[in-house]
């Protein structure tokens, strides 16, 4: 955790853009568990889902990595692994590389599914998005201290 600076002092405003910043973030992340649920997944599935599917270029998909990438421990991420497996969603394949490593693969179930969350979030971060990045941009054009600009 980040070491908290003595003496640091907030504004009023400051706290108002934090917590609008916040309250923005959380409306998507509640629409995205509503869809999620509504789609028959926990959040935390689709987000295995849609990390497998947008692994930078090179990355393994293993559940290493899909661990790292969700920041979630090795065991939590099995489970989740599990859970969409049983449902046919992705498959294990052991690496041709080697044998102790699992490699994590959509299946056309799981591509399916991703692909109809994924449009619904695109489409609620063109509602969505324009409040959020003016809160972004809100928090980067003041000072936290004094509120006033930076620019």
């Amino acid at each position: 955790m980040p070491e908290l600076h003595s003496g640091f002092e907030l504004s009023g405003d400051a706290y108002r853009r934090l917590a609008d910043f916040r309250y923005r973030i959380r409306q998507f992340l509640h629409f995205s568990e509503e869809a999620c649920r509504a789609h028959g997944l926990e959040p935390q599935q689709h987000q295995v889902l849609l990390a497998l599917k947008g692994l930078p270029d090179g990355a393994r998909p293993t559940v290493r990595t899909l661990a790292e990438r969700l920041c979630l421990r090795h065991h939590s991420t099995v489970e989740l692994i599990n859970r969409l497996a049983e449902r046919g969603a992705v498959i294990r394949q052991s690496s041709d590389y080697d044998r102790r490593e699992v490699l994590i693969t959509l299946t056309p179930l799981g591509e399916e599914i991703l692909r109809k969350l994924s449009v619904l979030h695109w489409e609620e971060l063109r509602v969505a998005g324009p409040a959020l990045a003016e809160a972004i941009h809100n928090l980067f054009q003041h000072s936290p201290e004094t509120g006033r600009s930076v620019a």
